[in-house]
């Protein structure tokens, strides 16, 4: 594990701190520099940055209204508010349009914290505020209409407006600080997603919100007649442009914004796994569905309820990923195995067991090949049969050479195994198949995993899986089974 985040994240990770920390070090090196740049070239800066967020925010309106995704839609009010005030920041420069006045000191210094408490809001909107697209697409307009008004009264009488914050002033270290707290959370819940897809597009969220929280800092700190203020300016155009512009072309590829979301959830990962784990995962579930629907159907059951069992057990993101990839492929090897041994009919004789026998090995061997999966993937793939007394296959490990994604993949295709009809048997009950896991807890089974299963399956069973269906609806499992299934799970 140690050795596949040092070669794959590790450098990854380090790009992305690199791009990040370089603009802040620019910061420290140049910032006090004095400068006397014209208050004209600060209307065109300020006035292409406020472009640059009208567009991402009108982008995102569109594509959210079009595919019914609140969540983009609140993210584009973020950035429409940050236009809006970006554009007043520009309007009331003093000595262009207006004289001195307070406004340009109060949108320079309000723009990023309020972005950023909305941009906050859209990732963790309770789920009633994220049914409907229309209420909050009034209240965008709304909201831009009304601190466009605010904004015009303001620069129409200036003098009611004072003249704060003031750099270094308590006011102005206070929305330093708020605007830190609420991109730093920003910034964490954009690090999970990239460790769950581990996507150039998400680590770019990553470096652009950084961008943003540092352009926060000569924002409030510093003023025009100083580099390092012109330098934040810069900065927080290339966040606006970088940030708007993944979210947005992640929403034309799908059916929901993701980089910002911060709650992608593992069983994403299975759901929409050419999406998030890459086209050669889905090139492999496509080949494994063509060779035997059945198989490829199993192993995304499996694979769905692995992931969930390890959120419940607490695996990182990088081994929930792994275990993804692992679950969707961990009977890859079975193409290898001849159709009349794969869809036979009847149960399969001792030779024809031994053949079968060979897939997980075979599997870890191809993907070996193939190149592109971790050490991780390969010893889950290899090991899906093995069992903890050492009864398994194909190698007879034991429990001390058993991880623990292995031993959750293990359970959960017995369980799927057992549930589904074959020609060969009917299937398991739902109480059966627990109870089988239960007994060999200990012995062939870790307990954790089969109580985190458990668990799973009460969730689950109520409501309907993201596969579109309810694995109370799973092969073999009739209504009555599902009713006392349901009260089985709750008394346990």
């Amino acid at each position: 594990m140690r050795h596949e985040l040092r070669e794959r994240v590790v450098p990854l990770l380090c790009l992305g701190a690199l791009a990040a920390l370089t603009p802040a070090a620019v910061e420290l090196a140049v910032g006090t520099h004095p400068v006397q740049l014209t208050a004209r070239l600060h209307v065109f800066a300020v006035g292409f940055t406020a472009l640059a967020a009208a567009v991402a925010a009108v982008a995102l309106s569109v594509a959210g209204a079009r595919r019914h995704d609140a969540r983009a839609v609140f993210t584009a009010t973020a950035f429409a508010i940050m236009a809006g005030l970006l554009a007043l920041h520009g309007l009331a420069t003093p000595g262009i349009f207006v004289g001195v006045n307070g406004v340009i000191a109060i949108t320079g210094g309000m723009t990023l914290p309020i972005g950023g408490l909305v941009l906050l809001l859209s990732t963790s909107a309770p789920p009633q505020l994220l049914r409907r697209v229309g209420p909050l697409l009034v209240f965008e307009g709304l909201a831009i209409a009304g601190l466009l008004a605010l904004g015009a009264s303001a620069l129409a009488y200036p003098g009611i407006v004072p003249q704060v914050p003031e750099p270094n002033s308590f006011s102005a270290l206070s929305l330093l600080a708020l605007g830190a707290m609420v991109y730093g959370l920003l910034v964490l819940r954009a690090l999970r997603t990239f460790l769950l897809t581990r996507r150039l597009a998400d680590l770019g969220v990553v470096v652009g919100l950084a961008w943003l929280v540092t352009a926060l800092v000569p924002a409030l700190t510093m003023t025009y007649a100083q580099l390092g203020w012109w330098v934040g300016h810069e900065l927080e155009l290339d966040g606006i442009l970088v940030v708007g512009t993944i979210v947005a072309i992640d929403l034309a590829r799908a059916t929901q914004s993701r980089p910002l979301a911060g709650d992608l959830k593992a069983a994403d990962l299975v759901t929409a796994e050419e999406l998030f784990l890459g086209s050669h995962v889905r090139a492999l579930t496509a080949r494994l569905a063509e060779k035997d629907p059945y198989t490829e159907l199993h192993a995304r059951r499996v694979a769905l309820l692995a992931v969930q069992g390890g959120e419940l057990l607490g695996l990182s993101a990088g081994r929930l990923r792994n275990l993804a990839v692992g679950g969707l492929v961990h009977d890859i090897g079975k193409l290898s195995v001849p159709d009349a041994i794969l869809k036979k009919p009847a149960a399969l004789d001792d030779e024809e067991f031994a053949v079968i026998r060979r897939h997980p090995g075979a599997g870890s061997r191809l993907l070996q090949e193939l190149g592109g999966f971790s050490t991780a993937v390969l010893r889950i793939v290899r090991g899906h049969h093995e069992r903890l007394d050492g009864s398994g296959y194909p190698d007879g490990l034991g429990d001390d050479e058993l991880d623990l994604e292995t031993r959750i993949l293990a359970v959960c295709d017995v369980y799927d195994a057992l549930i589904s009809p074959r020609v060969y048997r009917p299937a398991w009950t739902h109480e059966d198949a627990v109870a089988l896991l239960r007994r060999e807890s200990g012995t062939a089974f870790d307990p954790r995993c089969v109580a985190a299963l458990e668990q799973v399956l009460i969730r689950e069973w109520v409501d309907r899986d993201p596969l579109g269906g309810s694995l109370l609806e799973a092969p073999g499992a009739n209504r009555g089974e599902r009713r006392s299934a349901r009260a089985r799970l709750r008394q346990s």
